[in-house]
């Protein structure tokens, strides 16, 4: 009961934090500060709490900036904060926000106004009917992020490889393990950030990592094998993080961890990676490969590389499908970088089954 009661402060503390929002009456089960605080414990994951935390506080700064009371607001509004969105680069810059961005932000606050009118305490949601990105605009934002050839994934692997073994250090084993799990197993990254030790696990006689899958509830999970190459670097790496532990045995926790800071105590590590550290780890090692699109790639590169790489050699899309945990093929599909669409084309069947029929003196006549 006490640990429940510390969560629902937590959230009620970061709740409080957010602008624009009527003061709380003390009491009133059903304020809106008391609902937004609600709202977040019921989502699913601590990734998307923080994500749609983040997203709210942009809508609400937004509201706090134009003197807009957010139950007040309409269509207009949800419109003119869409079109004013911006997303911050790597050097502290900012740029317009991608299709993408704008999507998950209007479908967070959404979310956070569904609820609201399941209380009975908003009227509307403005951002139902709220201009929004196609499919077509997301997925050309999606294929932003770089893919590698199949050379150049195999460059990656064996320098993050070679890397570990000429260094023969947790941190180096742990970086082969990251950009292996990215470019064998198609993964998102939360996928990998929040996999624990505990994941790992034996399936119809298979070694295999399980994951909880997007979209599918706090109980939906999937799982992907986690054998051959993956399993050899996975392994080697946590045996090299066990020498730092006393009885030579791992505890249970994330299954990929920072590493101890060598001059600060308080830093002791074993604590999950962010997606920041994923993204640094990969371009350092990418960069490293002398790969050219090294500054650029992301950990979605990995599974877009994974998705290209499988499509352009004529796995079947069904199969591949099943990999990426896609719903509709259509997405699988949008991820191929590659023109083996083209290659592979139907018509060139086609052309031979009717030919088989056409009448030959026909075609003699225009081969004359």
């Amino acid at each position: 009961m006490e640990a429940a009661a510390g969560l629902g402060d937590l959230f009620d503390d970061a709740v409080a934090l957010l602008p624009a929002l009527v003061p709380e009456v003390p009491g009133d089960r059903y304020g809106l500060r008391a609902l937004t605080a609600a709202w977040l414990r019921s989502q699913n994951s601590d990734a998307t709490r923080r994500a749609y935390y983040r997203d709210l506080a942009g809508w609400l700064d937004f509201c706090a900036r134009t003197g807009l009371d957010p139950l007040a607001a309409r269509r207009a509004d949800a419109d003119d904060w869409t079109a004013s969105m911006t997303a911050m680069t790597r050097t502290g810059a900012t740029r317009p926000a991608s299709s993408a961005t704008r999507a998950r932000r209007l479908a967070a606050v959404s979310s956070w106004y569904t609820y609201l009118q399941s209380n009975d305490v908003a009227d509307r949601n403005p951002t139902l009917l709220a201009s929004r990105p196609s499919s077509a605009q997301i997925a050309a934002s999606a294929r932003k992020a770089p893919s590698l050839s199949a050379a150049e994934t195999a460059q990656l692997l064996d320098t993050a490889e070679g890397r570990a073994r000429e260094q023969d250090t947790e941190a180096a084993w742990r970086d082969a393990a990251v950009i292996a799990l990215l470019f064998y197993t198609a993964l998102r990254v939360s996928a990998i950030t929040g996999a624990g030790r505990d994941d790992l696990s034996t399936e119809a006689g298979y070694r295999v990592l399980w994951y909880r899958a997007k979209g599918k509830g706090p109980d939906g999970r999937g799982y992907v094998r986690a054998d051959g190459e993956l399993a050899r670097v996975l392994d080697t790496y946590l045996t090299v993080r066990a020498r730092r532990h006393a009885d030579g045995d791992l505890p249970a926790g994330p299954l990929i961890v920072t590493t101890p800071h060598p001059y600060d105590p308080n830093k002791p590590g074993d604590k999950p990676l962010t997606q920041r550290d994923v993204t640094n780890i990969l371009r350092r090692i990418a960069k490293q490969a002398g790969l050219p699109a090294a500054s650029r790639l992301t950990p979605h590169s990995g599974r877009r590389t994974v998705i290209t790489t499988l499509l352009g050699n004529d796995v079947p899309l069904a199969k591949v499908q099943d990999l990426a945990d896609h719903a509709d093929p259509r997405t699988t599909r949008g991820y191929d970088d590659t023109n083996h669409k083209l290659a592979a084309s139907p018509v060139t069947d086609l052309t031979r089954i009717i030919a088989k029929h056409r009448d030959s003196p026909a075609r003699n006549a225009h081969d004359r």
